[in-house]
């Protein structure tokens, strides 16, 4: 095994996965630097989800490595990678999935509440984010009280409150408004690059992808081409398509339990 490169955060090389005899990712490999938003784009079905759920720990590749920093997930025990998964990543689904016996602030505290932070921390910070994500009034009303669209903020801010290294974003706003969906994206890309939130962010929305600071393409779950923002002295890899740099003004979110 050879370990990633020290930019790189997460590193995957030649991951091959099949669902019930279909491949789902064949042969990719994808590199992700400290600090960056990786859109990973590409169609329904193209393997955006399965990729996300191997690098961070969910789903073990039939073949391939996956490395965060310098660890080889791949060969780590399931508890192992299940203490990765609280301790350093967030996870935002498609849809909210809440526990309904909770109130709000205790759905987006509970990653926080799981490592043994007292009720007060972990409130307070749970707090933090739901004011950021206008939801702060939602606190004591649980998930069946909330609209689908505060539901989904509660699980954004339920990704943002340990401070993650890296914030999986699988769709994150497919359930939501366009001006939901707007407000959720501008938080979350401003939390992203205020507190140097790596984010790998699944989509088949070329308007949010524009957001990312590159793009890595999926179809039938090959990679088929990356994009990138330019830089000042960025040269063009070859197949590659040159994006617009995002607007200033930004937004930042991560994890789902």
């Amino acid at each position: 095994m050879v370990a990633p490169p020290d930019n790189n955060v997460l590193w995957a090389r030649a991951l091959h996965v099949t669902h019930k005899g279909s491949p789902a990712l064949t042969g990719v490999s994808v590199e992700v630097r400290e600090g960056e938003i990786l859109a990973v784009g590409g169609p329904r079905g193209s393997g955006k989800t399965t990729l996300l759920q191997c690098l961070s720990g969910q789903l073990l590749p039939q073949q391939g490595e996956v490395w965060f920093n310098s660890a080889p997930v791949h060969t780590m025990s399931p508890a192992a990678r299940e203490r990765l998964r609280l301790e350093r990543f967030g996870w935002i689904d498609p849809a909210p999935v809440l526990v309904p016996e909770l109130t709000a602030w205790e759905n987006a505290a509970l990653p926080l509440l799981l490592r043994g932070l007292p009720h007060r921390t972990a409130r307070k910070a749970a707090a933090e984010w739901m004011e950021r994500l206008d939801i702060g009034d939602c606190a004591r009303k649980r998930p069946c009280e909330l609209l689908q669209s505060e539901r989904q903020r509660v699980a954004v801010a339920r990704a943002l409150v340990t401070g993650p290294t890296v914030l999986f974003a699988d769709e994150p706003t497919a359930a939501l408004h366009r001006a939901d969906r707007a407000q959720v994206l501008r938080t979350l890309t401003t939390a992203a690059r205020s507190h140097g939130f790596t984010v790998v962010l699944a989509t088949h929305d070329a308007e949010v992808a524009s957001l990312a600071d590159r793009t890595v393409q999926l179809l039938d779950g090959r990679k088929v081409a990356a994009a990138r923002v330019p830089g000042p002295a960025a040269e063009p890899a070859p197949h590659e398509v040159r994006l617009p740099a995002p607007a200033p003004e930004g937004s930042a979110c991560s994890l789902s339990v």
